[in-house]
């Protein structure tokens, strides 16, 4: 039985662990196992594919938005050429990674699944390896839920959704979260006639709900959205596909050429038999850990994806960190999700940090929330480019702190670092005051919040009366 000094399960944060390694240690042996393209889901099926796929609509949005001053037409979108570049991209990167691993002498790369046959012990490609340090980095993979036809009548994922080489006259979208959303207003404002079903009774529904109602008054104008309606069963006929749905005041049927399903990921870790290892997981399947992302066998660490709490990479990357420090240096580094930014890239594009209102109002109490406002629009390059949206900053009075902040609106994943980095390095509010911001631009909106707080029921009344 080989033995390693570090196991690495999946190429994608995990790999911070191995350079770390090999870089403090250059004597160490590490295994390296992934049964995908190398890269992690981020590159190869997530993050930067669908990103180098829809980036191209922001213009068209910018010109629908300045289109009284703007006389241009756009003829269409080249899908072709987009997956082209997007595949070349993906493949490129992710050929670059496999070439490393396998070159280096100090790692085993394992191109195969693996599963856990005891604790501390694997069995990749017929052998048994074993360490005393394991990393799982194993991803998630798209949640396919059961519905009467679906197998049968086929279907698209986010990951499969990447093989297309010519985009659908007509989609249908079953699922109203960041993976539908942002693919729903890629392929409305590409041309494709779009239709989103979901259950639940509004579209992104962990964000702010009058940020989810601006997103869906914008992409109701290119796509038509259906929420509150359960798809029950699907249907081909006519070598289309008829998506039946139920709502409270009855049913609806939706005929597409093809069908998305984007409601939501489940974990890989059943490839891996964690329970073999002595590992647990909860009842989903997520690898459960500890505060210092160590899962109940010592030595254990499981980081993105796998442990099912914030699924970005920006997030496993950090883990990652933490965990190798934990492992190695016995550091004791808790991580801290308090300030966990993320984006939807639709248009107009949302981004939030931190807590939700309601989650605010009920941790410290209602009186003790205020909630900074101001619109893009308000500002002087907001103004040039007709944009539509705004920030909304939730702070403790009594601390002074940023609990919370969610921004709708051109550049709004840029404008969200600002108040991350803040609530970081746990500053109150006012030093975003304080700091001089350039005048026009839109980083004045995060300001100009700060500088007008009100009531959460103030809050409330103005934006019934304004938005």
């Amino acid at each position: 039985m080989q033995e390693y000094d570090a196991i690495v399960i999946g190429t994608g944060s995990g790999m911070i662990v191995v350079d770390r390694l090999l870089r403090e240690n250059p004597d160490a042996r590490v295994a390296v196992i992934d049964r995908d393209m190398a890269g992690g889901i981020c590159l190869t099926r997530g993050c930067i594919p669908s990103k180098l796929i829809i980036s191209p609509v922001e213009v068209i949005y910018d010109l629908e938005n300045l289109s009284e001053f703007i006389d241009a037409e756009v003829k269409g979108v080249n899908f072709e050429k987009i997956m082209k570049r997007m595949r070349n991209k993906v493949e490129s990167e992710s050929r670059m990674i496999e070439k490393s691993l396998k070159e280096f002498d100090r790692i085993d790369y394992f191109r195969s699944s693996a599963e856990f046959t005891a604790p501390y012990v694997l069995e990749v490609d017929g052998k048994h390896i074993r360490s005393e340090r394991i990393f799982i980095s194993s991803g998630s993979r798209p949640l396919v839920p059961r519905i009467d036809g679906l197998e049968d009548s086929g279907y698209l994922t986010s990951d499969s959704l990447l093989h297309l080489e010519d985009m659908p006259e007509s989609l249908v979208i079953v699922g109203g979260g960041y993976i539908a959303i942002e693919y729903g207003n890629f392929f409305a404002r590409a041309g494709c006639d779009v239709t989103i079903i979901e259950m639940l009774p509004r579209i992104l529904s962990s964000e702010e709900p009058e940020i989810s109602r601006l997103v869906h008054q914008e992409l109701s104008e290119h796509a038509d959205i259906l929420t509150s309606h359960r798809v029950v069963r699907i249907e081909k006929k006519g070598g289309k596909k008829v998506v039946h749905a139920m709502g409270d005041n009855g049913g609806r049927s939706v005929t597409g050429e093809e069908v998305l399903v984007a409601v939501g990921r489940e974990p890989n870790s059943d490839i891996l038999r964690p329970e073999k290892g002595g590992i647990e997981t909860d009842e989903r399947g997520w690898i459960k850990v500890n505060r210092y992302l160590e899962t109940n066998v010592r030595g254990v660490y499981a980081v993105g994806d796998a442990n099912g709490k914030h699924m970005f990479r920006h997030v496993a990357n950090r883990e990652a960190v933490i965990a190798y420090m934990n492992a190695f240096h016995d550091a004791k580094i808790e991580m801290d999700y308090s300030a966990i930014p993320h984006a939807v890239f639709c248009q107009p594009e949302v981004a939030s940090v931190g807590l939700r209102e309601n989650e605010a109002v009920e941790k410290y109490g209602r009186e003790n929330i205020l909630i900074g406002f101001e619109e893009i629009k308000s500002t002087g390059k907001g103004q040039g480019l007709n944009a539509k949206g705004f920030a909304k900053i939730i702070i403790n009075r009594e601390t002074e702190r940023i609990v919370g902040a969610h921004v709708v609106g051109k550049a709004a994943s840029v404008l969200i670092q600002e108040v991350t980095t803040v609530m970081a390095l746990n500053a109150p509010f006012h030093s975003i005051l304080h700091a001089i911001h350039i005048h026009p631009s839109l980083s004045e909106v995060i300001s100009w919040a700060c500088g007008n707080l009100m009531s959460v029921d103030d809050y409330h009344r103005k934006i019934e009366k304004e938005l």
